[in-house]
Protein backbone atom coordinates (compact mmCIF):
# COMPACT_ATOMS: atom_id res chain seq x y z
CA UNK A 1 0.00 0.00 0.00
CA UNK A 2 1.40 3.33 -0.98
CA UNK A 3 0.50 6.83 0.48
CA UNK A 4 1.34 10.27 -0.17
CA UNK A 5 -0.40 14.23 0.74
CA UNK A 6 -1.16 16.46 -2.33
CA UNK A 7 -1.38 19.60 -2.58
CA UNK A 8 -4.52 22.54 -2.25
CA UNK A 9 -5.94 22.71 -5.82
CA UNK A 10 -8.94 23.53 -7.90
CA UNK A 11 -11.70 22.09 -9.42
CA UNK A 12 -13.96 23.77 -11.92
CA UNK A 13 -16.86 22.14 -13.46
CA UNK A 14 -19.71 24.12 -15.01
CA UNK A 15 -19.60 27.41 -13.77
CA UNK A 16 -18.89 26.33 -9.98
CA UNK A 17 -15.06 26.18 -8.82
CA UNK A 18 -14.13 24.71 -5.78
CA UNK A 19 -10.76 25.35 -3.72
CA UNK A 20 -9.86 22.46 -1.44
CA UNK A 21 -7.18 20.95 0.66
CA UNK A 22 -7.17 16.95 0.13
CA UNK A 23 -7.05 14.32 2.88
CA UNK A 24 -4.33 11.95 2.81
CA UNK A 25 -4.38 9.72 -0.52
CA UNK A 26 -3.91 6.00 -0.48
CA UNK A 27 -3.52 4.05 -3.59
CA UNK A 28 -4.18 0.15 -4.35
CA UNK A 29 -2.13 -2.58 -5.82
CA UNK A 30 -2.23 -2.40 -9.24
CA UNK A 31 -1.03 -4.26 -12.79
CA UNK A 32 -0.86 -1.28 -14.04
CA UNK A 33 0.42 2.75 -12.70
CA UNK A 34 -2.78 3.27 -13.34
CA UNK A 35 -4.67 3.81 -10.05
CA UNK A 36 -7.49 5.73 -10.65
CA UNK A 37 -10.03 4.64 -13.95
CA UNK A 38 -12.73 7.38 -15.00
CA UNK A 39 -15.09 5.60 -16.92
CA UNK A 40 -17.21 8.57 -19.00
CA UNK A 41 -20.41 6.80 -20.62
CA UNK A 42 -22.30 8.86 -23.05
CA UNK A 43 -25.46 7.70 -25.35
CA UNK A 44 -25.74 6.97 -28.75
CA UNK A 45 -23.39 7.29 -31.12
CA UNK A 46 -21.81 5.14 -33.88
CA UNK A 47 -17.81 5.60 -34.94
CA UNK A 48 -18.58 6.62 -38.45
CA UNK A 49 -21.24 9.44 -36.72
CA UNK A 50 -18.13 11.19 -34.71
CA UNK A 51 -15.10 10.00 -36.56
CA UNK A 52 -15.66 8.96 -40.04
CA UNK A 53 -13.70 11.50 -41.69
CA UNK A 54 -11.12 11.81 -39.44
CA UNK A 55 -8.76 13.75 -39.19
CA UNK A 56 -9.92 15.80 -42.24
CA UNK A 57 -12.48 18.45 -41.71
CA UNK A 58 -13.96 20.35 -44.13
CA UNK A 59 -13.41 23.61 -42.50
CA UNK A 60 -15.86 25.94 -44.00
CA UNK A 61 -15.67 29.71 -42.92
CA UNK A 62 -17.84 30.30 -39.32
CA UNK A 63 -17.14 27.19 -37.77
CA UNK A 64 -14.18 25.95 -35.81
CA UNK A 65 -11.04 24.80 -37.70
CA UNK A 66 -9.63 21.63 -37.21
CA UNK A 67 -6.17 21.18 -38.81
CA UNK A 68 -4.54 17.57 -38.19
CA UNK A 69 -0.98 17.60 -36.42
CA UNK A 70 1.82 16.15 -38.73
CA UNK A 71 1.62 12.15 -39.20
CA UNK A 72 -1.95 11.93 -37.34
CA UNK A 73 -2.56 8.42 -38.49
CA UNK A 74 -5.59 7.39 -40.67
CA UNK A 75 -8.84 5.74 -39.33
CA UNK A 76 -10.70 2.81 -41.17
CA UNK A 77 -13.45 5.46 -41.79
CA UNK A 78 -15.43 7.20 -44.76
CA UNK A 79 -13.56 7.45 -47.56
CA UNK A 80 -14.50 9.72 -50.32
CA UNK A 81 -15.01 6.70 -52.34
CA UNK A 82 -17.19 4.88 -50.27
CA UNK A 83 -19.45 8.01 -49.62
CA UNK A 84 -19.94 8.42 -53.55
CA UNK A 85 -20.65 4.67 -53.67
CA UNK A 86 -22.28 3.97 -51.02
CA UNK A 87 -24.57 0.85 -50.77
CA UNK A 88 -27.48 2.39 -48.72
CA UNK A 89 -30.49 4.17 -50.69
CA UNK A 90 -28.96 7.23 -48.85
CA UNK A 91 -25.33 8.02 -49.52
CA UNK A 92 -23.41 9.77 -46.12
CA UNK A 93 -23.35 12.90 -45.79
CA UNK A 94 -21.86 16.04 -43.44
CA UNK A 95 -24.08 17.57 -40.65
CA UNK A 96 -22.79 20.95 -39.20
CA UNK A 97 -22.91 22.83 -36.15
CA UNK A 98 -26.43 24.22 -36.53
CA UNK A 99 -27.84 20.47 -36.94
CA UNK A 100 -27.03 19.55 -33.49
CA UNK A 101 -30.40 18.50 -32.27
CA UNK A 102 -30.93 15.55 -34.02
CA UNK A 103 -33.91 12.85 -34.41
CA UNK A 104 -33.42 9.73 -32.16
CA UNK A 105 -33.03 6.81 -34.53
CA UNK A 106 -34.23 2.90 -34.21
CA UNK A 107 -31.68 0.89 -32.20
CA UNK A 108 -33.49 -2.19 -31.44
CA UNK A 109 -32.21 -5.47 -31.51
CA UNK A 110 -33.68 -7.19 -34.54
CA UNK A 111 -33.60 -3.99 -36.49
CA UNK A 112 -29.63 -3.66 -35.94
CA UNK A 113 -29.53 -6.85 -37.30
CA UNK A 114 -31.24 -6.28 -40.23
CA UNK A 115 -29.34 -3.04 -41.29
CA UNK A 116 -26.62 -5.04 -41.60
CA UNK A 117 -28.21 -7.87 -44.35
CA UNK A 118 -25.73 -10.31 -43.70
CA UNK A 119 -22.57 -8.38 -44.22
CA UNK A 120 -24.00 -6.00 -47.28
CA UNK A 121 -24.92 -3.11 -44.58
CA UNK A 122 -27.09 -1.81 -47.16
CA UNK A 123 -30.60 -1.24 -45.24
CA UNK A 124 -29.64 1.33 -42.74
CA UNK A 125 -32.14 3.95 -43.92
CA UNK A 126 -35.29 1.08 -44.31
CA UNK A 127 -34.09 -0.69 -40.71
CA UNK A 128 -32.93 2.15 -38.00
CA UNK A 129 -34.14 5.33 -39.37
CA UNK A 130 -35.98 6.74 -36.57
CA UNK A 131 -40.17 7.02 -36.34
CA UNK A 132 -40.95 10.56 -38.00
CA UNK A 133 -37.87 11.22 -39.40
CA UNK A 134 -36.86 11.82 -43.44
CA UNK A 135 -35.86 8.52 -44.57
CA UNK A 136 -31.89 8.05 -44.23
CA UNK A 137 -31.60 10.89 -41.66
CA UNK A 138 -29.13 8.24 -39.87
CA UNK A 139 -26.68 8.46 -42.76
CA UNK A 140 -25.39 11.48 -41.42
CA UNK A 141 -21.96 12.16 -39.86
CA UNK A 142 -20.02 15.02 -38.14
CA UNK A 143 -16.30 16.10 -38.53
CA UNK A 144 -14.02 17.90 -36.37
CA UNK A 145 -15.84 21.52 -37.35
CA UNK A 146 -18.05 20.65 -34.79
CA UNK A 147 -17.54 17.21 -32.71
CA UNK A 148 -14.05 19.54 -31.89
CA UNK A 149 -13.10 18.27 -28.79
CA UNK A 150 -13.20 14.65 -28.93
CA UNK A 151 -10.92 15.11 -32.82
CA UNK A 152 -8.59 17.68 -30.50
CA UNK A 153 -8.59 14.32 -27.84
CA UNK A 154 -7.71 12.16 -30.60
CA UNK A 155 -5.09 14.07 -31.46
CA UNK A 156 -3.26 14.13 -28.05
CA UNK A 157 -4.02 10.98 -26.81
CA UNK A 158 -5.58 7.60 -28.02
CA UNK A 159 -8.48 6.72 -29.97
CA UNK A 160 -9.55 3.12 -31.12
CA UNK A 161 -11.32 2.40 -34.70
CA UNK A 162 -12.14 -1.29 -33.68
CA UNK A 163 -14.32 -1.14 -30.68
CA UNK A 164 -17.56 -1.93 -31.17
CA UNK A 165 -20.68 -2.96 -28.88
CA UNK A 166 -20.98 -5.85 -27.33
CA UNK A 167 -24.36 -6.61 -28.65
CA UNK A 168 -26.40 -4.68 -31.32
CA UNK A 169 -29.03 -2.95 -28.94
CA UNK A 170 -30.30 -0.21 -26.69
CA UNK A 171 -29.36 1.47 -23.94
CA UNK A 172 -30.14 -0.94 -21.01
CA UNK A 173 -28.28 -3.44 -22.96
CA UNK A 174 -25.14 -1.55 -23.12
CA UNK A 175 -25.24 -0.56 -19.66
CA UNK A 176 -25.74 -3.81 -18.64
CA UNK A 177 -22.82 -5.27 -20.15
CA UNK A 178 -20.52 -2.26 -19.56
CA UNK A 179 -21.24 -3.77 -15.75
CA UNK A 180 -21.55 -7.09 -16.41
CA UNK A 181 -20.86 -8.21 -20.00
CA UNK A 182 -24.19 -9.97 -19.46
CA UNK A 183 -28.06 -9.17 -20.64
CA UNK A 184 -28.81 -13.03 -19.69
CA UNK A 185 -31.10 -13.57 -16.22
CA UNK A 186 -32.81 -16.10 -14.88
CA UNK A 187 -35.72 -14.79 -13.00
CA UNK A 188 -37.98 -14.68 -16.21
CA UNK A 189 -37.70 -16.24 -18.71
CA UNK A 190 -39.75 -14.12 -21.35
CA UNK A 191 -41.10 -10.59 -21.68
CA UNK A 192 -43.02 -9.85 -25.04
CA UNK A 193 -40.08 -8.21 -26.96
CA UNK A 194 -38.43 -7.20 -23.77
CA UNK A 195 -36.92 -10.17 -22.63
CA UNK A 196 -36.08 -13.83 -25.23
CA UNK A 197 -35.13 -16.84 -23.48
CA UNK A 198 -33.83 -15.08 -20.42
CA UNK A 199 -31.88 -12.24 -22.08
CA UNK A 200 -32.61 -8.66 -22.50
CA UNK A 201 -33.41 -7.38 -25.61
CA UNK A 202 -34.93 -4.33 -25.31
CA UNK A 203 -35.38 -1.03 -22.61
CA UNK A 204 -36.51 -2.30 -19.35
CA UNK A 205 -36.85 -0.38 -15.52
CA UNK A 206 -34.84 -1.34 -12.76
CA UNK A 207 -35.98 -3.77 -10.28
CA UNK A 208 -34.54 -2.25 -7.58
CA UNK A 209 -35.43 1.19 -7.65
CA UNK A 210 -38.20 3.00 -5.83
CA UNK A 211 -38.01 5.22 -8.75
CA UNK A 212 -37.91 2.03 -11.66
CA UNK A 213 -41.41 2.48 -12.64
CA UNK A 214 -43.42 -0.30 -14.59
CA UNK A 215 -41.83 -2.54 -16.78
CA UNK A 216 -38.90 -4.09 -14.24
CA UNK A 217 -36.52 -6.60 -14.95
CA UNK A 218 -34.14 -8.13 -11.93
CA UNK A 219 -30.60 -9.26 -13.23
CA UNK A 220 -29.08 -12.60 -10.98
CA UNK A 221 -25.63 -12.72 -12.90
CA UNK A 222 -22.44 -10.85 -11.17
CA UNK A 223 -20.81 -7.41 -11.80
CA UNK A 224 -17.73 -5.71 -11.76
CA UNK A 225 -19.29 -4.12 -8.64
CA UNK A 226 -19.66 -7.29 -6.78
CA UNK A 227 -15.80 -8.07 -7.35
CA UNK A 228 -14.36 -4.67 -6.56
CA UNK A 229 -16.17 -4.78 -3.06
CA UNK A 230 -15.33 -8.43 -2.51
CA UNK A 231 -11.71 -7.16 -3.03
CA UNK A 232 -12.03 -3.98 -1.44
CA UNK A 233 -11.34 -1.49 -4.07
CA UNK A 234 -13.34 1.73 -3.63
CA UNK A 235 -15.30 2.28 -6.69
CA UNK A 236 -18.82 3.68 -7.47
CA UNK A 237 -21.30 5.00 -10.14
CA UNK A 238 -22.00 8.71 -10.16
CA UNK A 239 -25.02 9.77 -11.99
CA UNK A 240 -25.83 13.42 -11.95
CA UNK A 241 -29.63 12.82 -11.54
CA UNK A 242 -29.77 10.25 -9.05
CA UNK A 243 -29.95 12.16 -5.53
CA UNK A 244 -33.76 11.87 -4.24
CA UNK A 245 -35.56 15.38 -3.90
CA UNK A 246 -37.68 14.18 -0.86
CA UNK A 247 -39.01 11.01 0.22
CA UNK A 248 -42.71 9.33 1.08
CA UNK A 249 -44.25 8.51 4.32
CA UNK A 250 -42.66 4.61 4.11
CA UNK A 251 -39.41 5.85 2.99
CA UNK A 252 -39.32 5.60 -0.63
CA UNK A 253 -37.69 8.04 -2.54
CA UNK A 254 -39.07 10.85 -4.56
CA UNK A 255 -36.52 11.05 -7.74
CA UNK A 256 -35.70 13.76 -9.90
CA UNK A 257 -37.84 14.11 -12.67
CA UNK A 258 -35.17 13.58 -14.93
CA UNK A 259 -34.04 10.69 -13.68
CA UNK A 260 -33.46 7.73 -15.77
CA UNK A 261 -32.65 4.22 -14.01
CA UNK A 262 -31.68 3.22 -17.65
CA UNK A 263 -28.77 5.46 -16.72
CA UNK A 264 -28.15 3.67 -13.28
CA UNK A 265 -27.34 -0.67 -14.37
CA UNK A 266 -26.38 -1.83 -10.91
CA UNK A 267 -30.08 -0.99 -9.63
CA UNK A 268 -30.41 -3.71 -11.79
CA UNK A 269 -29.02 -5.93 -9.35
CA UNK A 270 -29.87 -6.52 -5.58
CA UNK A 271 -26.37 -6.71 -4.26
CA UNK A 272 -25.22 -3.41 -5.66
CA UNK A 273 -28.68 -0.68 -5.72
CA UNK A 274 -29.36 1.76 -3.35
CA UNK A 275 -33.36 1.55 -3.89
CA UNK A 276 -34.25 4.51 -1.85
CA UNK A 277 -31.15 6.78 -3.36
CA UNK A 278 -30.03 7.19 0.09
CA UNK A 279 -26.41 9.80 -0.08
CA UNK A 280 -23.52 8.21 1.59
CA UNK A 281 -23.35 8.40 4.97
CA UNK A 282 -19.78 10.81 4.91
CA UNK A 283 -17.42 12.27 2.27
CA UNK A 284 -15.04 9.86 3.42
CA UNK A 285 -17.33 6.86 2.88
CA UNK A 286 -17.79 7.34 -0.77
CA UNK A 287 -16.12 4.68 -3.13
CA UNK A 288 -17.05 2.42 0.73
CA UNK A 289 -19.86 0.07 1.46
CA UNK A 290 -22.75 2.00 3.29
CA UNK A 291 -26.06 3.22 2.91
CA UNK A 292 -25.44 4.53 -0.45
CA UNK A 293 -24.45 1.07 -1.44
CA UNK A 294 -21.79 2.61 -4.16
CA UNK A 295 -24.71 4.32 -5.79
CA UNK A 296 -23.70 8.06 -6.16
CA UNK A 297 -25.01 11.74 -7.40
CA UNK A 298 -22.46 13.10 -9.67
CA UNK A 299 -21.84 15.69 -7.19
CA UNK A 300 -20.75 13.22 -4.82
CA UNK A 301 -17.82 12.96 -7.19
CA UNK A 302 -16.65 16.31 -6.75
CA UNK A 303 -17.12 15.91 -3.31
CA UNK A 304 -14.43 12.67 -3.21
CA UNK A 305 -12.39 14.88 -5.16
CA UNK A 306 -12.13 17.97 -3.12
CA UNK A 307 -11.13 15.83 0.39
CA UNK A 308 -9.26 13.47 -1.13
CA UNK A 309 -11.24 10.49 -1.06
CA UNK A 310 -11.42 9.67 -4.91
CA UNK A 311 -12.71 6.15 -5.28
CA UNK A 312 -10.07 3.77 -7.91
CA UNK A 313 -12.88 2.94 -10.18
CA UNK A 314 -15.64 6.20 -11.04
CA UNK A 315 -18.22 5.74 -13.84
CA UNK A 316 -19.89 8.89 -14.42
CA UNK A 317 -22.75 9.43 -16.14
CA UNK A 318 -24.13 12.87 -17.08
CA UNK A 319 -27.72 13.66 -17.03
CA UNK A 320 -29.96 13.40 -20.22
CA UNK A 321 -29.45 16.88 -21.51
CA UNK A 322 -25.69 16.43 -21.21
CA UNK A 323 -24.99 12.67 -22.86
CA UNK A 324 -25.23 13.45 -26.60
CA UNK A 325 -28.04 11.48 -26.82
CA UNK A 326 -30.18 12.14 -30.13
CA UNK A 327 -33.74 14.48 -29.16
CA UNK A 328 -32.45 14.13 -25.58
CA UNK A 329 -28.99 15.55 -25.90
CA UNK A 330 -26.83 17.36 -28.67
CA UNK A 331 -23.26 16.86 -30.04
CA UNK A 332 -22.26 20.91 -28.33
CA UNK A 333 -23.81 20.03 -25.23
CA UNK A 334 -22.33 16.95 -24.63
CA UNK A 335 -19.10 18.12 -25.94
CA UNK A 336 -18.95 21.41 -23.45
CA UNK A 337 -20.05 18.77 -20.00
CA UNK A 338 -17.07 16.62 -21.25
CA UNK A 339 -14.66 18.96 -21.56
CA UNK A 340 -15.59 20.92 -18.13
CA UNK A 341 -15.11 17.35 -16.51
CA UNK A 342 -12.14 16.73 -18.31
CA UNK A 343 -10.62 19.68 -17.59
CA UNK A 344 -11.37 19.66 -14.21
CA UNK A 345 -10.33 16.17 -13.75
CA UNK A 346 -6.82 17.00 -15.30
CA UNK A 347 -6.43 19.77 -12.41
CA UNK A 348 -6.94 16.79 -9.66
CA UNK A 349 -3.55 15.94 -8.11
CA UNK A 350 -5.30 12.11 -9.20
CA UNK A 351 -4.07 12.87 -12.85
CA UNK A 352 -0.81 11.77 -12.52
CA UNK A 353 -2.30 8.12 -12.14
CA UNK A 354 -5.71 8.32 -13.83
CA UNK A 355 -7.07 7.05 -17.09
CA UNK A 356 -10.44 8.64 -18.81
CA UNK A 357 -12.12 6.24 -20.91
CA UNK A 358 -14.58 7.55 -23.13
CA UNK A 359 -17.26 5.17 -25.08
CA UNK A 360 -21.21 5.11 -25.50
CA UNK A 361 -23.80 2.76 -24.81
CA UNK A 362 -24.86 1.89 -28.07
CA UNK A 363 -24.86 3.79 -31.60
CA UNK A 364 -28.59 4.67 -31.83
CA UNK A 365 -28.89 3.19 -35.41
CA UNK A 366 -26.63 5.57 -36.94
CA UNK A 367 -24.98 4.23 -40.03
CA UNK A 368 -21.47 2.28 -39.74
CA UNK A 369 -19.29 0.91 -42.13
CA UNK A 370 -17.31 -2.26 -40.88
CA UNK A 371 -19.22 -5.03 -40.23
CA UNK A 372 -18.91 -6.52 -37.11
CA UNK A 373 -17.07 -9.19 -36.19
CA UNK A 374 -19.99 -12.21 -34.81
CA UNK A 375 -18.25 -13.34 -31.69
CA UNK A 376 -21.44 -14.71 -29.98
CA UNK A 377 -24.11 -16.28 -32.20
CA UNK A 378 -27.84 -17.05 -32.08
CA UNK A 379 -30.22 -18.26 -33.76
CA UNK A 380 -33.99 -17.28 -32.21
CA UNK A 381 -36.12 -16.95 -35.58
CA UNK A 382 -38.52 -14.54 -33.58
CA UNK A 383 -35.34 -11.84 -32.48
CA UNK A 384 -32.56 -12.50 -34.54
CA UNK A 385 -32.34 -11.63 -38.70
CA UNK A 386 -28.73 -10.77 -39.20
CA UNK A 387 -28.26 -13.16 -41.62
CA UNK A 388 -31.84 -13.44 -42.57
CA UNK A 389 -34.65 -16.26 -41.77
CA UNK A 390 -32.19 -19.13 -42.66
CA UNK A 391 -28.62 -17.44 -41.07
CA UNK A 392 -30.27 -15.48 -37.77
CA UNK A 393 -26.95 -14.37 -36.46
CA UNK A 394 -25.35 -18.10 -36.55
CA UNK A 395 -25.46 -21.15 -35.00
CA UNK A 396 -24.81 -21.02 -31.04
CA UNK A 397 -22.98 -23.94 -29.35
CA UNK A 398 -24.46 -25.82 -27.35
CA UNK A 399 -25.84 -24.13 -23.78
CA UNK A 400 -25.11 -20.73 -25.08
CA UNK A 401 -27.35 -18.49 -24.16
CA UNK A 402 -29.59 -17.45 -26.78
CA UNK A 403 -30.74 -13.63 -28.09
CA UNK A 404 -26.81 -12.08 -27.22
CA UNK A 405 -26.20 -11.62 -30.65
CA UNK A 406 -22.73 -9.37 -31.31
CA UNK A 407 -20.66 -7.59 -31.57
CA UNK A 408 -22.66 -4.74 -32.71
CA UNK A 409 -22.22 -1.72 -33.98
CA UNK A 410 -18.69 0.15 -34.01
CA UNK A 411 -18.56 2.98 -31.17
CA UNK A 412 -16.08 6.25 -30.50
CA UNK A 413 -13.41 5.08 -27.51
CA UNK A 414 -10.95 7.54 -25.90
CA UNK A 415 -8.50 6.49 -23.75
CA UNK A 416 -7.14 10.27 -22.15
CA UNK A 417 -4.41 9.71 -19.43
CA UNK A 418 -0.93 10.77 -18.71
CA UNK A 419 -0.58 7.06 -19.80
CA UNK A 420 -1.99 7.29 -23.52
CA UNK A 421 -0.21 7.36 -26.28
CA UNK A 422 -0.19 10.12 -28.29
CA UNK A 423 -1.83 11.13 -31.58
CA UNK A 424 -2.46 7.03 -31.38
CA UNK A 425 -5.17 4.41 -33.61
CA UNK A 426 -5.62 1.72 -32.27
CA UNK A 427 -7.08 -1.37 -34.01
CA UNK A 428 -7.28 -3.84 -31.27
CA UNK A 429 -10.15 -5.40 -31.87
CA UNK A 430 -12.01 -4.38 -28.62
CA UNK A 431 -15.64 -4.11 -27.05
CA UNK A 432 -17.30 -2.58 -24.22
CA UNK A 433 -16.22 -5.35 -22.16
CA UNK A 434 -13.03 -4.94 -22.91
CA UNK A 435 -13.07 -2.25 -20.08
CA UNK A 436 -14.86 -4.85 -17.67
CA UNK A 437 -11.54 -6.87 -18.87
CA UNK A 438 -9.21 -3.77 -17.92
CA UNK A 439 -10.43 -2.95 -14.47
CA UNK A 440 -10.34 -7.13 -13.60
CA UNK A 441 -6.67 -7.08 -14.73
CA UNK A 442 -5.54 -4.10 -13.26
CA UNK A 443 -6.81 -5.26 -9.89
CA UNK A 444 -6.62 -8.68 -10.09
CA UNK A 445 -10.34 -9.23 -9.47
CA UNK A 446 -10.94 -12.63 -11.85
CA UNK A 447 -13.63 -12.93 -14.08
CA UNK A 448 -17.35 -12.83 -14.07
CA UNK A 449 -18.22 -15.97 -15.14
CA UNK A 450 -21.37 -17.54 -16.94
CA UNK A 451 -20.76 -16.55 -19.75
CA UNK A 452 -19.97 -12.82 -19.09
CA UNK A 453 -18.42 -11.73 -23.04
CA UNK A 454 -15.40 -10.44 -20.83
CA UNK A 455 -14.08 -14.15 -20.76
CA UNK A 456 -13.29 -12.93 -24.98
CA UNK A 457 -12.82 -9.10 -24.66
CA UNK A 458 -9.52 -8.32 -26.57
CA UNK A 459 -7.38 -5.98 -24.26
CA UNK A 460 -7.24 -2.34 -24.10
CA UNK A 461 -3.37 -1.97 -23.39
CA UNK A 462 -2.19 -0.86 -26.68
CA UNK A 463 -3.63 2.36 -25.69
CA UNK A 464 -1.30 2.90 -23.22
CA UNK A 465 2.51 3.14 -22.88
CA UNK A 466 3.87 2.93 -19.33
CA UNK A 467 7.23 4.39 -19.62
CA UNK A 468 8.81 6.95 -20.97
CA UNK A 469 7.32 10.96 -20.85
CA UNK A 470 4.27 11.16 -19.79
CA UNK A 471 1.36 12.84 -22.05
CA UNK A 472 1.09 16.52 -21.42
CA UNK A 473 -2.26 17.73 -20.23
CA UNK A 474 -4.53 19.28 -22.65
CA UNK A 475 -7.17 22.01 -21.49
CA UNK A 476 -10.45 22.84 -24.04
CA UNK A 477 -12.56 25.14 -24.85
CA UNK A 478 -15.94 23.69 -23.64
CA UNK A 479 -18.06 25.80 -26.75
CA UNK A 480 -15.35 25.13 -29.77
CA UNK A 481 -13.93 22.42 -29.00
CA UNK A 482 -10.12 24.12 -29.44
CA UNK A 483 -7.29 24.63 -27.28
CA UNK A 484 -6.70 26.79 -24.32
CA UNK A 485 -3.95 27.81 -22.55
CA UNK A 486 -5.45 25.42 -19.55
CA UNK A 487 -5.38 28.31 -16.82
Amino acid sequence: MKTWSAPCYKIAVALATVSACPMMLSAQNTATPIQHLIVIFDENNSFDHYFGTYPNALNPPGEPQFTALPNTPSVNGLTPALIANNPNSTKPFRLDRTQEALYDNDNHYTDEQSAYHGGLLDLFPESTNGTGCPVGSNMGYYDGNTVTALWNYAQHFALSDNFFDTEFGTTVMGHLNLISGQTHQTSVASISGKVANGSVIANLNAGFDDCGGTGTIKMTSKNIGDLLTAAGVPWGWFYSSFARIGSNADGTAVCNPVYNNHYDPFMYYASTANPHHLPPSSVDMIGQTDQANHQYDLADFWNAAIYGTLPAVSFLKFTSADTGHPSDSTALAEQRYLVDTINALQRLPEWSSMAILITYDDSDGWYDHVMPPIVNKSNDPANDSLMGSTGLCGKPAAGAYLDRCGYGTRLPFLAISPFAKQNFVDSTLTDVTSILRFIEDNWSLGRLGDQSFDAIAGPILNMFQFAGAPAPKVFLDPDTGLLTSGQ
